[in-house]
Order: structure tokens, then sequence, then C-alpha cells
């Protein structure tokens, strides 16, 4: 079963922490596609954890055959870095490919289907459990 839910297990540790804001900070603190593909992903779960700062984690996730995910506690984004296919979102279903930014509520049932064999998506958690209301 496929679980990169929002909560962070104390053994599940972002390669990059983000520190707390400096004035002098001249450098953003980044992930790179490259370290995604070897970070380690820990006993129990399908995504890396890259970055991570208050609700925020950036996470890593590369399904392979079938995606069996769950809903998760927080509101989310996923940004297809390669490979296509298509994405439901509850009774919805849309096609994506690199460079798409997908949205999924917290709570809400998803997956990708159809997708080619060498899909890769940053995933953003952030927010409150429930996630966040409607504007």
């Amino acid at each position: 079963m496929s679980d990169h839910t929002g909560h962070v297990d104390p053994t599940d540790t972002p390669l990059v922490s983000v520190p707390p804001p400096s004035p002098s900070a001249a450098v953003p603190v980044r992930a790179t596609v490259a370290q995604a593909t070897v970070a380690p992903i820990p006993a129990g779960r399908s995504s890396s954890l890259l970055l991570a700062h208050g609700s925020m984690q950036v996470r890593f996730y590369a399904p392979r055959g079938v995606d069996d995910q769950t809903p998760h506690t927080q509101d989310e984004l996923y940004v297809v870095i390669q490979g296509s296919g298509s994405f439901v979102c509850g009774d919805h279903r849309t096609p994506f490919g690199p460079g798409d930014v997908l949205f999924v509520p917290a709570g809400a049932i998803h997956r990708f289907e159809d997708f080619d064999d060498d899909v890769s998506v940053w995933v953003i958690f952030y927010g409150p459990e429930g996630g966040e209301g409607a504007r």
C-alpha cells in the first residue's frame, strides 16, 4: 500500500531541513531530481522526504505498475517531473504530463492511472490536518 501521508515519521528524515529564515541567507535551499532519485524510501512508505519546514513537506514519488495510495490528511500538490498518464481525483479524471501541477484536497480519493513506466512527481504536502478551507 502506498503511503506518502503528510505525517512525519521520526525515522523518515528529510535530506534537507529548511533552516529558520536569516536576513543574510543568500542561497535558497533546494532539492534536485538527481538527489530525489537516490534518496532512501523508508520501510512502509512509497516516497522519499526531501524537504520539510513546519507543516510543509516535499517528497519524491515514482509509482510503478499500480498506484494504490490512500487519501492523505493534508492538502497536496503534485508537480509532474516526467511521464504522462491520467490522474483521478474523486469523480474527475484528467490527463497529465511533464510540468503539470495537480491539486488534491485533504481526504480526497486520488490516484495515477494508465501512466508511463517512468512517471515521477514532486509531492508537496502543506497546511493543517484536514486541509485548508476554500476561499
